[in-house]
């Protein structure tokens, strides 16, 4: 099956006396992107806060089998990184929500693609998987 990604010129063609590592540009940029995403509670993390802010309870809740350690030390890093914001009310006890940024939600068309992509993929892989 032939299409296009987008992602056709990030290495040069060659004929086995080349180097065909990807442009190291990208490559830089490629892996900052899957240092911010990385993580195994990362994407479930920006994709309970889609639908807006939410306090740090109700997305510990949301999100199966994450302890509370690990969410704080998660969405540290998403905060740091520039895909989630905090904020604290002045309130007894403390209120914290989170929110995504506007750089976060700049993820959603590759949200789209990654559920149209679990839609299509996803069955036969478990499938495959419960064959073996």
């Amino acid at each position: 099956m032939d299409f296009e990604t987008g992602m056709e010129n990030l290495t040069s063609l060659c004929d086995g006396d080349c180097d065909c590592s990807p442009d190291p540009a990208l490559l830089t940029d490629f892996k900052r992107a899957i240092h911010a995403l990385g993580g195994k509670w990362k994407l479930e993390i920006l994709f309970a806060l889609m639908n807006g802010a939410i306090r740090f309870g109700a997305l510990r809740r949301s999100i199966d089998g994450i302890t509370q350690h690990m969410l704080t030390t998660q969405l540290r890093e998403l905060e740091q990184d520039g895909l989630v914001s905090r904020t604290a009310f002045a309130e007894k006890p403390l209120r914290v929500e989170y929110e995504l940024t506007d750089a976060a939600y700049g993820l959603l068309p590759a949200f789209k693609e990654i559920l149209s992509w679990s839609r299509l993929y996803g069955d036969a892989r478990l499938a495959a998987s419960h064959e073996a």
